[in-house]
């Protein structure tokens, strides 16, 4: 656990969040207006007391006219190519519902690249119960291969079943979410592609 919380704070997603608002001279109200998000969360967020979800990251994102590649970039990022070796790079706990341990794992996978117009990630779905409060909606289309596990898709009213070697392609406008039943976590791949 101690683990995964200096990984999340190497991230620093709350710094970049109140750093690009407060350049852009936006208060957390207006910040709360334009994503559609509560203040008292976009406080938490800044304050790395809450990690986003990759939906509620591109709200963000949007909010402030920039690209999801803007949170998982450094300053002096120029690079052409990155290679991510499989234990490289910092994760990210989201985490859901009222159980704290509820929620994924997600790591970008091109870090190094500005102006992505694709972002991929590696996500590790932990085991819960479904409920609707796991739904998502954001604009833009995602893609996910399923490399180990078993994960139950949700997609509007359609729930489906994904074993390792399953890839599903889908617009993320509609209401998703996704938990993993297996006796083991779901991991995936995940690629997002959202309009800047």
């Amino acid at each position: 656990m101690k683990e995964i919380k200096s990984e999340v704070l190497e991230l620093k997603l709350g710094e970049k969040i109140r750093k690009l608002r407060q350049e852009q001279r936006h208060t957390l109200q207006e910040l709360a207006d334009v994503t559609g998000l509560s203040k008292p969360l976009l406080s938490q967020i800044e304050n790395d007391q809450v990690t986003p979800p990759l939906a509620t990251l591109l709200r963000i994102a949007k909010g402030l006219k920039v690209g999801i590649h803007y949170f998982f970039e450094e300053e002096g990022d120029r690079q052409k190519f990155v290679l991510t070796r499989g234990g490289d790079g910092p994760s990210s706990r989201r985490r859901s519902g009222a159980d704290p341990v509820q929620g994924y794992l997600y790591r970008p996978l091109a870090p190094g690249i500005r102006h992505k117009q694709i972002e991929p990630f590696l996500i590790e779905f932990e085991q819960a119960d479904w409920d609707d409060s796991r739904f998502y909606s954001h604009e833009g289309v995602e893609f996910i291969y399923l490399l180990e596990g078993v994960l139950e898709f949700h997609y509007g009213t359609d729930v489906m079943t994904l074993l390792p070697g399953d890839s599903i392609y889908y617009d993320s406008a509609e209401p998703h979410g996704y938990v993993s039943t297996g006796t083991e976590p779901a991991k995936a791949v995940a690629v997002l592609y959202s309009k800047d």
